[in-house]
């Protein structure tokens, strides 16, 4: 399997996860407050949106690059 191939079903596998799951959620912290022996910290939770077209269009490069892999 060349690279081109294996970079190829690395993109269509990414494509189709950004379709099922449609985003991710991390958590970040923000602020750290000190005072003595309290401590205090703020944690936010963000997520990202992947939209419905960049997951397709991974997939439809994923794809191309994945037949591609096969011309010699």
């Amino acid at each position: 399997m060349n690279t081109l191939k294996a970079a190829g079903g690395v993109i269509i596998i990414a494509g189709v996860l950004s379709l099922v799951y449609g985003g991710y959620t991390y958590t970040r912290q923000t602020h750290d407050f000190k005072l003595g022996s309290l401590d205090v910290s703020v944690y936010q939770t963000e997520t990202v949106d992947i939209p419905l077209w960049a997951g397709i269009l991974a997939m439809g490069v994923g794809g191309f690059m994945f037949l591609l892999g096969d011309k010699k």
